[in-house]
Formats: C-alpha cells, sequence, structure tokens
C-alpha cells in the first residue's frame, strides 16, 4: 500500500523550500523504499532549488543520504529488507557502451526508479539526482542501494552518496594521487576538504590548501593539509611554487567551479602534472588556456564526475576505513538538524559557516 511522509519540497525556483507530505508507491520490479536515517545538505541541492540544473519542478530534495531497506520489489536480490544502505546516483546499467568496455564508473545510462514519487494531489515529483531522501522514506531503483557496515554512523556514512565521495575519487580515482606526491586543493568546503583527505589517504607527503577563508583554511589542516595559503593574502600559484622547490604540484584539483581559479590550478601544476576539475562550473562560463602550455607543459587536464567512482566497490572500502579511524567522515560533520532545518541550512551553506548539515530522522 502506498504511504504518504514529509518530504522537503522546492516547487518553484527560488523559492524557500516547504515541508509537504509526499506519496510513496509500492516498489515495483527492481525497486525499493528506503527508511532514511540521514541526509546530507549538498550544493547540488540548492543548484535545484535555484533552477540551476533543470526546470522539473517541483523537486523531492536531498541525495547525500543513508537509510534502512524497508521493502523491496519483485527481482531485487542485491539487497533485503533491514539492510543499512548509502544511496548512490550512479545505478550502473552494465549493457551501455562504457560498462560493455568494462569502464562501469563511467556508465551512460545509470537506473532510477521508474515510478514517480507524488504530492498528496497527484502532481509527479522530480527526485534530486534520482533520489530524494530530504523525505521519511524514498523510493529508488534496487543498484542505488549500496550495502555497507551496519554499524557505521548514518549521518557520516550518508556522505559518501556524494560530496564526500566527489572530493575523495577527485584525488584518489581521478587525480591518482600516490605515495610521495605533492597536491594543492583550491576550495577548501566539503569537496575539496574531501580532496584533502583522499591526498592524505593515498600518501601525499605536500598538501597545499588555498582559499579565501582563514576558517576553511583551519578545517583543510584537520583533514591532512600540510600547509594553506590565503589567496587574497598571496598569490596562490607563486606561493605553491615557492612550496614545492619552484617546480609545481604533481596534482592540482580544483573544487570550486570557476575558470580563474581553474587557470591557477594549470599555472600551479608541475611538468606532465595532472589537474582535475570537480568544481562544478555554470553553463555560461568559458575558459581560454595558452596552446602551446597545454601541450609543452604534458600531463593531464581531467574532469571528475562523482569522483569517478564505482559504489559498489568504493562505499564499503571507504566504510571500513573509516570505521579504522583512518578516514575520518565525522569530522565533515558540522551539525545535526531535522527536516525543518534545511532552509537555514542551505543560507548556513552560503555563508561558508558548515562542511555539511546533516538531517536526522
Amino acid at each position: 500500500m502506498p504511504q504518504t511522509v514529509r518530504g522537503v519540497i522546492a516547487r518553484s525556483e527560488g523559492a524557500p523550500v516547504t515541508i509537504e507530505d509526499i506519496i510513496i508507491p509500492d516498489p515495483g520490479s527492481g525497486e525499493v523504499v528506503v527508511d532514511i536515517q540521514a541526509c546530507g545538505v549538498c550544493h547540488t541541492d540548492l543548484h535545484y532549488r535555484e533552477g540551476g540544473i533543470s526546470d522539473e519542478f517541483p523537486f523531492l530534495l536531498g541525495h547525500e543520504a543513508s537509510g534502512l531497506v524497508e521493502t523491496v520489489g519483485d527481482g531485487v536480490d542485491e539487497v533485503k529488507p533491514g539492510d543499512f544502505v548509502i544511496l548512490n546516483w550512479r545505478a550502473v546499467c552494465g549493457e551501455c557502451r562504457s560498462c560493455r568496455k568494462g569502464r562501469p564508473q563511467f556508465c551512460f545510462d545509470t537506473h532510477n526508479a521508474l515510478q514517480k514519487m507524488t504530492l498528496t494531489d497527484g502532481t509527479e515529483l522530480s527526485a534530486a539526482l534520482g533520489i530524494g531522501a530530504f523525505a521519511d522514506k524514498t523510493l529508488v531503483a534496487a543498484g542505488q542501494c549500496t550495502k555497507v557496515d551496519p554499524t557505521a554512523s548514518p549521518a557520516a556514512a550518508g556522505l559518501l552518496g556524494c560530496g564526500v565521495m566527489a572530493g575523495l575519487g577527485a584525488a584518489i580515482n581521478t587525480g591518482e594521487v600516490g605515495r610521495g606526491d605533492s597536491v594543492a586543493v583550491f576550495g577548501c568546503g566539503g569537496v575539496g576538504d574531501a580532496a584533502i583527505a583522499g591526498s592524505h589517504l593515498a600518501g601525499a607527503s605536500t598538501i597545499i590548501a588555498v582559499d579565501i577563508d582563514d576558517t576553511k583554511l583551519e578545517w583543510a589542516r584537520g583533514f591532512g593539509a600540510t600547509h594553506t595559503v590565503n589567496s587574497t593574502q598571496a598569490d596562490p600559484v607563486a606561493a605553491i611554487r615557492e612550496l614545492t622547490d619552484g617546480h609545481g604540484v604533481d596534482v592540482a584539483i580544483e573544487a570550486i567551479g570557476l575558470p580563474e581559479v581553474y587557470r591557477q590550478c594549470f599555472d600551479a601544476r608541475d611538468l606532465a602534472g595532472t589537474v582535475v576539475l570537480v568544481g562544478v562550473p555554470r553553463p555560461d562560463m568559458s575558459i581560454e588556456l595558452p596552446f602551446l602550455d597545454v601541450f609543452g607543459r604534458g600531463g593531464s587536464l581531467k574532469s571528475s564526475w562523482y569522483g569517478d567512482c564505482l559504489p559498489a566497490r568504493d562505499f564499503p572500502m571507504l566504510i571500513d576505513l573509516y570505521q579504522q579511524g583512518r578516514l575520518d567522515l565525522d569530522g565533515f560533520v558540522s551539525e545535526t538538524i531535522d527536516l525543518n532545518g534545511v532552509e537555514e541550512a542551505f543560507h548556513k551553506m552560503e555563508r561558508g559557516e558548515v562542511l555539511r548539515s546533516v538531517v536526522v530522522f
């Protein structure tokens, strides 16, 4: 029988979110209903509210979540009721040209639930990233559920569902940071600090955090930054070269999404170094680079989408590292709130006061 639960809804572009009753249908074939335990307030949800991703209002926001499987539809054998899962937005299809080439982390046809959740008047909801987890319960495709150790903190574990995975993966998967490497991370919000944590985990010897906010730079040190640069007080490219014997870094990670910062990353890398873009630019942005330097400096210019992760591979491994005390997921949780606090959490995020506000149920 369909269930009525609470959900956070964005009804129109830029309007404050509202908490409304929504209808969760029984799971169909290949679908799962998840009882949400925690969901992080991610910048992507704000992009949805502002109309920056699509105009398919109303949106059911929330996607960076963990919870317990409540019921499963026909044909579901990946998970069962009672399993503790992290929700993901890369449920690989196994059939697209990327999957067939053995690169499922780049799947071009990821799965979402086929049925729509609705408002009580029948209006269909667009679930953020196919998840919609600012709700007591949500409906997802079975492949969007990744089973992990049930003793992990739901508030910490859920962060792997988006921002923290994006940053960790930008360093470990996309940037391929290795032992003894030098790394610079531009932008020390949740994604940037996760890239710093990933670089530290991978064994980088020099990790330079760049931001305009001294408080964020102090947070970055807590995740493994060995040096910090406030780019309002010093030229970050010059500072990075000074800290690397004039060479530049092996990997420069842009975690903001601004062309001028990407250019700084480009200029701050060593010969044959790598630039990784994980910050999300606006559609109207463009960049111009000296073509000879693109050729002559060698190396790689890469984009990192969801940290090039494979949830079934990466989530359990990272939760194991968290449980061993080697990955500080708790450090990303600035505060826990209830559903009524989501709108204010957006404003705190805009003001740079938090890494992550996390809704707990």
